[in-house]
């Protein structure tokens, strides 16, 4: 039927006739595209008729369950304004096709009958929107490319633009390039797109300053290698990158036109706040490098960006100061409590940022947070004047309220390093026990006559002996180290560089320790049974590396981990680099 014909009007069947429809409900629930036929063929208006109780016509039914065939052959048979008719829920058969198996091939053919389906609101969304709003990211790109520009962007229609990039940020798809003045002004106050952003941004990361992802830095051709090797998810990890911050970009750029109400009322500053909360350092500089004005702006505790960096301990952020021109006004602002920098330096940090068990700011254990506490104080002590030093708020100099509220951690922390110690003590002690005793007992036995070790010309004998000696010296010092953590004082200043220096030479010396004992073992038995009994000297080799493996395992990550926090680069970087 074409759609040149005059149209009919709606045809709507009562309760009573339900029973009569139904075996054509049945045909096309199931597909059956032959008896579907038939039915239409004895009653061609049945094609418009509503044949469910919840008011769906047989296209709505056929999109439901994704018969592309039953859909085409529907279609066809039906005008242009049949397409427009909903169910009474207000969903048009594409809003069914776009929430219910998101069959682009079923919305192509619906669209190709009628443009204007596409613009028809269900729930107060276009059928694009309404498709991210469902999931359907992959439906949602389509219907956003074939629906008319001038109904996301014209003044009577922005707020639908901006609902379709909600939608979109939600399901991390930012592929959708809407004017950004429109996504962030039309209806701001219930949309917030720009908040959206700073959470997402969060879970995505940086494609150019995330250490993790250093490819990324070569967009374009990472781009196109990608897609020529056929690694999608690789390809579409980095389209999402981009994406993401192109979007980010596009709307930082439009704050410049906005005036102080404006920005206000659209959650700009809001959205700001979050992202210093977050560490989201991309966002914090899109936004500064648009309106570099917004450093100036403060919370309704009269804080900074960087007093809130602080006081969250995002110190990608904080390291931002030291690029900026007004970096003595901001080091010398005071919140509406009388607290400047170095005060909130001194709070404790919040659980998440204090407790951070993953990422390259991966804290272990209450020292390591005193350790990263302290850090913090003297790195922000660095910048601040000599008067905020000693300036009180609540009657408490900064460092009197870093040691009143740290009290509990330092206590946590001198637990857990004494724990720690004793009981590689333990295990120092009995290897220094042992190797002094395989000295005087060396394998094979002494020359009765002279005393000297009957395999004392092997080599091996020389491995044995040089082996026994380190592990003996190493063990030693390691023992002494724990015992100097176990008599310490603790001062808060112990836990910066005193107690985890003691902590690496006693854990390093152990584990070379333990490493040489197995050494100096698997000579001995390479000494005693190399002539007759070779063949059980690598499988016992195999076993006696487990203990090693087991202590690199178990605590070389520590290790490794207290001297990137001690000796390493560090989180404060103060050659950022934010203008270029």
């Amino acid at each position: 039927m074409k759609s040149s014909e005059s149209p009919r009007s709606e045809v709507t069947i009562s309760s009573e006739d339900f029973n009569l429809i139904e075996p054509f409900y049945n045909a096309v629930w199931s597909g059956d595209w032959q008896a579907t036929n038939e039915f239409i063929t004895r009653n061609p208006d049945v094609v418009r008729a509503r044949i469910t109780y919840s008011g769906r016509t047989a296209l709505h039914v056929a999109a439901v369950n994704g018969h592309m065939s039953m859909v085409e052959t529907l279609v066809d048979k039906m005008y242009e304004e049949d397409l427009e008719i909903k169910d009474v829920d207000g969903f048009t058969a594409l809003a069914i096709a776009a929430t219910y198996n998101a069959s682009i091939e079923i919305a192509e053919c619906m669209v190709r009958k009628n443009t204007k389906i596409l613009t028809i609101h269900v729930n107060d969304m276009l059928p694009a929107a309404l498709a991210f709003r469902y999931g359907y990211t992959k439906m949602g790109r389509y219907l956003y490319t074939v629906t008319p520009l001038d109904n996301l962007v014209l003044p009577q229609n922005g707020i639908d633009g901006a609902t379709l990039i909600c939608n979109a940020i939600y399901m991390r798809s930012f592929g959708i390039y809407i004017d950004p003045a429109r996504a962030i002004t039309d209806s701001c106050r219930e949309l917030n797109n720009i908040r959206l952003l700073t959470d997402n941004m969060s879970i995505i990361g940086s494609p150019e300053k995330d250490s993790h992802h250093k490819f990324w830095s070569f967009r374009g051709l990472a781009l196109k290698f990608l897609k020529m090797l056929g690694i999608k998810f690789l390809y579409d990890m980095k389209l999402v990158h981009v994406q993401t911050f192109q979007l980010v970009h596009q709307m930082c750029a439009t704050t410049t036109s906005l005036d102080e109400i404006q920005l206000e009322a659209c959650f700009v500053y809001d959205a700001l706040f979050r992202a210093v909360d977050r560490g989201n350092v991309e966002f914090v500089i899109s936004m500064l490098k648009a309106n570099q004005e917004l450093v100036e702006i403060c919370d309704e505790l009269w804080r900074n960006i960087f007093m809130r960096a602080i006081l969250n301990r995002q110190a990608n952020v904080f390291n931002l100061i030291h690029r900026l021109d007004s970096k003595l006004a901001a080091a010398t602002a005071i919140d509406r409590h009388g607290n400047n920098m170095l005060h909130l330096a001194g709070m404790l940090a919040p659980d998440p940022q204090l407790n951070q068990i993953s990422g390259p700011n991966k804290i272990s254990g209450a020292a390591l947070q005193m350790q990263r506490e302290l850090q913090w104080f003297k790195e922000v002590e660095s910048i601040v004047t000599p008067w905020t030093i000693e300036h009180k708020s609540s009657s408490l100099t900064p460092a009197q309220m870093f040691t009143r509220d740290h009290k509990d951690l330092r206590t946590e922390g001198e637990k857990w390093m004494k724990e720690t110690a004793t009981s590689c003590t333990v295990v120092g002690a009995l290897i220094v026990t042992i190797m002094f005793a395989a000295a005087f007992t060396v394998p094979g036995g002494n020359n009765q006559d002279t005393g000297v070790p009957i395999f004392l010309n092997k080599e091996l004998f020389m491995v044995f002996i040089i082996s026994d000696a380190i592990s003996l010296f190493s063990s030693t010092t390691s023992v002494l180290m724990f015992l100097g953590i176990l008599t310490s004082r603790y001062a808060e200043e112990d836990f910066l560089n005193s107690l985890p220096k003691k902590m690496m030479i006693g854990l390093s010396t152990l584990f070379f320790s333990i490493a040489t004992m197995m050494i100096a073992f698997g000579a001995t038995l390479l000494i005693v049974l190399r002539d007759k009994y070779s063949w059980i000297f690598f499988p016992v080799i195999s076993l006696a590396s487990i203990p090693v493996t087991l202590f690199v395992m178990m605590q070389f990550p520590l290790l490794v981990e207290i001297f990137a926090s001690t000796y390493g680069a560090g989180i404060f970087d103060r050659n950022v680099q934010i203008w270029n």
